[in-house]
Order: C-alpha cells, then structure tokens, then sequence
C-alpha cells in the first residue's frame, strides 16, 4: 500500500442500524444522526427505506447533509413487474437523493427460495434496476447480499450478478456478508477473486459480526483491493451488529499498514470520535460501552502498578496509539493492585492539587486498599475516589450533613381493590445550621431515596436541577441473605453532557445506593465550585 489511495466509508446506522432490537430513530433523530455523521466526514449516509414505512418517508423529503452523499436504499425490481411500474423502485427515485442502493439477491439458493424467481430473471431485475437510477440521475450501488454465501455455493453466478450490476453502471458493487458467517481469510480470498471481474476501485465490503469479526473482515476486503466500508456507527445493527465504524476509522487513519489510504476523516475529526460515539449513545439513551476499542472509558485504563509506572515514564509502553489522536483520554486506576505510580497519576489527572512529599498519600493509598477489600471498586467510581482523595487532602467543603433518613415499603390494596407496592422516604439535612426534612414517593426505595434528597438542598436546590441519574447497578459480593452489596451509580449533568460515577457499599441495598446517591450530589455541587460551609 505504499501509492496513496481513496478509501470511502459508507454509514448505514439509520437504515442497517435501525434494525437493532430496542432501537426506534425518529425523524428528529435521524435529523442529529446525519448532523453528527456529516461534521465526521463520512463519504455516503444511508437514511433508510423510501416508501417502507412513513419515518423514512418523511426523512427523505429534504436532503439530509451538507458534505456526505445522501443515500436511499431498497430492492431491486420485483421480477414480473417492469421498472416503470414498480412502486418500491418509484419511491427510491422520487426521495430527494443523491445515490440509491440496491439490495440485490446473488445467491442462487436465494434467488429460488425467496424471490420464487430464475436465476436469468433475477439478473434482468438487476440490470434494469440500476438502469432506472441511472437515467433518474442518480449515483448507483449495488448491495449483493449474501454474497460470500452464495460465491461458496455457485461462484459463477455469485460473480455474474456483481458483473450485471457493474456493466449496467453501478459505481459500487458491495459484497455483503449478510449472515455474518465468513471468516477474514475468506473475504480476503473471495474479494481478490471478485476483483478479476470488477476492479478494487468500484467494490465494497458489508460485515456483519455475528463471529466477531466484522472489523476483521472488512480490512481483510480493504487488503485485498476493495475501497468502501459500509459500517455503522458502535456497531449497531441486527442480531449482533454490523461493522464499528468507530474502530475501523481509526483503525484506518493510525494504523502503518493502511498509511497507503486516505479518508474523508480529517485529524481534527478523528479527535472528536469519542464524543461522537458518547453523544450516539446518549441519543439512544444507553450506557457508553466502557470496553469499546479506542473511544471506550477503559480503552487506556490501566489497573497494574508495574504498568502505571512505565506508562509513567512513556505512554508507548502500554498505549498503541495516543488515546487524544481519538478525542480519549488516559486512565491510570486506583485499585487494591495499586501503587504510589497509579495513585500519582490519577490525581493528576483528576486535577486534585498535591505534594508527592505528603505523607497522607501513603494513607490514602492504604484506605483505598482497605476499602476495595471490604467491596469498594474505585475504578468504576471515579467521583466517589476524587472526593476520598480530597477528604484525605482535607480538601472537600461541607455542603450539607445527612442527620437521617428511612424508607417505608407498602404493599396494600387500593381502592379498586388492585393489590399495590408503594415505597416512601425521608430524609433529613441540615445545610447551614438549618435542619430540613424532605419527604417523596418513588419505584422502590432507592428511588423515593433519591427523589426525596434532591427535593430540598435549601440555597444548592438550584445547582442540582441539570443533574440526572442514568444508570444504577447493584453487585451482590457474597452469598446468603446478609450478603455485601455494591452499588455503582452513573450521574449527569445535562448542561455540560458530563457524566460521573459514585459508588456504595453496605449489607444493606438501600444504604449503599444512598451512599452512592449522596456522593453524587456533593461531586456535582464540587464540581460547579461551591466552597460549602
């Protein structure tokens, strides 16, 4: 790869992603979706199914993006129905367009099971299919499903669907790994010898990852000559996704094998990779996945001591790529395999001012050991640390004093005579020599807990109306019914997109989650610099 050459990378995130279980893009979603992909620099943005369903319908009645090429996807023409009189076909060429993308059957088995077609007819459809998008004006490519499938069962046919929609004038022919079955050495193979029929420059690559090897499959099509990448955005897709063109991008732009090729992802946007991936997973109203390769929370975490000293010394140790090339950042964990090395490191990166000569550092590394012991888990609690460090630094305001609280769970009647569970709480706080008590209902009692503590924070009331709860997560330590519990909860600020984690620990579940709730508020109130009392 050493002639520089063009790679394009082809987002199907809102038509291919959409099919993910629990995921239903709106209009106005799939409006932020294209804004987020388009600033990226992807080359092609798939919006979905003209005429398929009235989301997409109304989607597709504007152009979506500024820089990407606006994609509509659909079937070629039914066989026995002529172009002209097809609807599917005739809503693809009214969307307001620039490309059009054809799923195409190229596997005999296929063409004969599903379309109740001949293999002669199948070839036509193609053929008169992207003619049709031609003449309309648009750029063509062809999706050939099921591809590397049906090149193992009947290569001929496989390879003269791919020549069909070539010579009719397709610009891409992409070879879809549909179920998600091949293995990289096949694509690889398979890729070349699609090559001798229609050139590198016009194929790409559709993975799907249900070996888990997607990204694998489409830089082994990358090796072998093909120039697209269709992908989605965290891998989102049905059954077990699609390829991550989270990974791949980068993947593409750091790695030295692929320094041959060029994207439309600049250095600038790759560093925003990793917000993109966050801010996607907001608008899906789910937990960023902590191991995601490069844009990951744990991605350039490190737990060991022996590690955190040398990467101290030189990131490269243990880092095969900058973690700011990506938008990341590193994270050297405090934890009972902890030492000094870790717990220097992480100070500094959390901006709490020390002195490497204060001997309070040596307790506050013991106490970190002493309570992971006990059940504590600092590295999945990065608030909950920073204010134990400050409290040992003696650098934590006193924003208000929990004097008690207690739950109440009721199960009775209504009075519809409907058994019911009711679950209520009071807390008590004194904030400025004021003793305030609170009291509020929830689902559960964690629930009523938070609810009833947020309800009155007297002069901070203000500060925490941007702050919300977005993940909550229990860990039974040990068995039996007295067993430790662990709870892990994940807090953002809405104004500012930032999200924290505190933690707590106790025999009892409320008790835990009440000390994880609390330290959620007092890092929230720290953070927005309130000295306290």
């Amino acid at each position: 790869m050493s002639t520089p050459d063009r790679l394009y990378l082809y987002d199907t995130t809102l038509r291919d992603g959409a099919q993910t279980p629990g995921i239903d893009f709106s209009v106005e979603d799939k409006i932020a979706v294209a804004r987020m992909l388009d600033d990226l620099g992807i080359d092609y943005l798939e919006g979905g199914y003209p005429g398929a369903n009235p989301t997409d319908d109304a989607f597709f009645g504007e152009k979506r993006t500024r820089r990407a090429v606006f994609t509509a996807f659909g079937m070629t023409k039914r066989p026995g129905v002529s172009a002209s009189n097809d609807p599917g076909l005739a809503a693809l060429i009214a969307a307001k367009a620039d490309a059009v993308t054809f799923v195409a059957k190229t596997w005999d088995y296929h063409v004969e099971v599903a379309l109740k077609t001949t293999p002669e007819e199948n070839l036509s459809s193609i053929r008169q299919s992207v003619a049709a998008a031609r003449e309309a004006g648009r750029e063509v490519m062809v999706d050939c499903e099921h591809f590397f499938d049906g090149y193992k069962a009947n290569p001929a046919y496989a390879l003269s669907c791919a020549e069909a929609a070539f010579a009719a004038g397709a610009r891409w022919i992409v070879l879809c790994d549909t179920n998600g079955g091949t293995l990289p050495n096949e694509v690889e193979a398979i890729v070349g010898a699609v090559s001798a029929v229609v050139p590198g420059s016009n194929l790409g690559i559709h993975a799907h990852d249900d070996t888990g090897q997607a990204v694998a499959n489409s830089l082994a099509a990358v090796r072998a000559g093909a120039r697209q990448i269709q992908g989605t955005l965290n891998g989102i897709g049905e059954r077990c996704g699609n390829a991550n063109l989270t990974t791949l991008i980068p993947t593409l732009k750091l790695k030295p094998e692929f320094a041959g090729l060029s994207t439309g992802i600049s250095d600038e946007a790759l560093r925003t990779l990793t917000s993109v991936s966050r801010a996607f997973d907001e608008l899906l109203n789910r937990a960023p996945s902590r191991h995601a390769p490069y844009v990951g929370s744990s991605a350039f975490a490190t737990k060991a001591g022996i590690h955190a000293s040398a990467i101290m010394k030189d990131p490269r140790t243990y880092e095969h790529v900058p973690p700011e090339s990506v938008g990341n950042h590193r994270r050297v964990l405090v934890s009972d395999q902890a030492g000094r090395s870790n717990l220097v490191a992480e100070l500094e990166r959390l901006g709490v001012p020390f002195d490497k000569a204060d001997r309070r550092l040596d307790s506050l590394l013991s106490d970190v050991k002493d309570r992971e012991a006990k059940g504590y888990a600092y590295e999945a609690a990065d608030a909950s640390f920073e204010l134990l460090a400050r409290r040992h630094l003696g650098t934590v305001p006193t924003y208000f004093e929990v004097k008690s609280y207690r739950t109440i769970v009721e199960r009775r009647y209504n009075a519809r005579g409907e058994v019911i569970t009711v679950s209520e709480a009071v807390v008590k706080l004194k904030i400025d020599g004021e003793v305030l008590m609170s009291v509020a209902e929830g689902n559960g009692p964690v629930n009523a807990l938070d609810q009833a503590l947020r309800k009155d924070l007297g002069k901070y009331q203000s500060e925490i109306g941007s702050l919300e709860l977005t993940d909550y997560k229990v860990r039974i330590l040990n068995g039996g019914t007295g067993a430790v519990t662990r709870v892990l909860i994940e807090s953002m600020d809405r104004a500012t997109n930032r999200r924290w984690s505190t933690i707590g620990v106790s025999e009892n579940i409320v008790d835990a989650s009440f000390q994880a709730l609390v330290d959620s508020i007092t890092y929230k109130l720290l953070r927005n610099g309130h000295a306290g009392e």
